[in-house]
């Protein structure tokens, strides 16, 4: 099993910036490929970011390219995704996710094996 929790979330100002985490805990190893994905009121997953734990390979959808990027601090077992550059559209929950076994970033939120519980991103306008 593996363990994710999200946290960073909060409400900013468009135009502003924020960085949200996910600690990974359990039998979490190189072999996960962790992505973020968002939903917004009314909405489905839609796809964020990936990065390949093993290669550092990353993954971004059209609509944060440019403005998000995502990292991780391999001894902590931590993922990051900064923001920047927010839009009222970016309002959602943000969950990361973890896909074990992946050599190339997934878009596919249901082929992951582990989810956390989300995060609250508001951005105001």
């Amino acid at each position: 099993q593996v363990q994710l929790v999200e946290s960073g979330g909060d409400l900013v100002q468009a135009g502003g910036s924020l960085r949200v985490s996910c600690a990974a805990s359990g039998f979490f190893s190189s072999r996960y490929t962790v992505s973020w994905f968002r939903q917004a009121p009314g909405k489905e997953h839609e796809f964020v970011a990936a990065i390949v734990w093993s290669s550092l390979r990353t993954d971004y959808s059209e609509a944060v390219k440019g403005r998000f990027a995502i990292s991780r601090d391999n001894p902590n077992k931590r993922v990051y995704l900064q923001m920047n550059g927010l839009k009222p559209e970016d309002t959602a929950v943000y969950y990361c996710a973890a896909d074990y076994g992946t050599e190339l970033p997934n878009r596919r939120g249901d082929e992951y094996d582990y989810w956390g519980q989300g995060t609250q991103v508001t951005v105001s306008s």
